[in-house]
């Protein structure tokens, strides 16, 4: 079973197998139809689609963020579409280190199944290693996936507004570091940080942004080590700007070994929605 990452020769040996399946997640946040060109002109043989905007997440209401968690049933549903069962080892990948991919991980999480991985390097590395990509639509059987209890942590609004200021809980922006200083904000009507918070970039999780392979379980220990200064993982959680890339942070902890941080699933655009709550600007303190 693959929980965290499975790397292309892995994945290349079990194309085939019908107890895996292979779930393309590219996107833009700025272009929301590039993903579905991009897997249209070729992905992966045999995998499936997955739609940030739609599949992976829910209604928007305004004040529930640019990505709110989708109904879990239609998430269900849309699991036995891809021909996803109970037993059905999940590999999700992208175009962009896993930014995208790792909120399906997330959410696969969120239903219960722990048989789910990101393809290490994504797209990118699959098409250098294998030379191999396809057009087709795939066909796979109607899964009967059933959800389970919840393997992730996630906090609403209220309890990051509580739980800001407690020196025992770490709270993370996983935003770009200009972003979380409010030097800039290019999809959110408000630039800034909720006040406590502190920063750690996703990127920093991989190699290379060029690469987009995460770092070693070694490496990303060491670091993250630092980062948490002696709390436990499970006082840990994290944001972006819409509940997307955080869950890149909850993986690179599972790599790591640090099992247990939650997240604030709307996220920025979900918290400056009331423009009554507070924001920060400038480096972390």
């Amino acid at each position: 079973m693959h929980t965290t990452l499975v790397s292309v020769q892995e994945l290349q040996q079990h194309l085939a197998d019908a107890d895996w399946c292979v779930v393309d997640c590219r996107h833009d946040l700025t272009d929301h139809s590039l993903g579905q060109v991009q897997y249209q002109a070729g992905h992966i043989p045999s995998a499936q689609f997955a739609r940030i905007e739609d599949d992976l997440s829910g209604p928007k209401t305004g004040r529930n963020g640019r990505h709110p968690l989708p109904d879990r049933d239609a998430l269900v549903q849309r699991f036995r579409d891809w021909g996803i069962g109970n037993d059905t080892q999940i590999v999700a990948y992208d175009a962009n280190g896993g930014s995208f991919a790792a909120r399906l991980w997330w959410l696969a999480r969120w239903l219960g199944h722990a048989k789910v991985a990101l393809l290490d390097g994504g797209w990118p590395a699959w098409l250098a290693e294998t030379g191999l990509a396809s057009t087709d639509a795939p066909a796979r059987a109607r899964g009967n996936f059933e959800a389970r209890d919840p393997l992730v942590r996630l906090l609403d609004t209220g309890a990051v507004q509580s739980l800001r200021n407690d020196p025992n809980l770490l709270l993370v922006d996983v935003r770009a570091p200009e972003r979380y200083r409010g030097e800039q904000e290019p999809l959110d009507p408000v630039a800034g940080h909720i006040p406590g918070a502190v920063n750690r970039f996703w990127q920093a999780n991989l190699t290379s942004p060029a690469e987009s392979r995460f770092k070693s379980p070694r490496e990303l220990r060491a670091e993250l080590d630092a980062l948490r200064d002696g709390r436990a993982p499970t006082q840990i959680a994290a944001y972006c700007g819409s509940g997307v890339t955080a869950c890149h942070l909850i993986l690179a902890l599972e790599i790591a070994g640090l099992p247990g941080a939650a997240i604030y699933p709307g996220s920025w655009s979900e918290w400056v929605a009331d423009r009554a709550r507070p924001v920060a600007t400038g480096p972390t303190p």
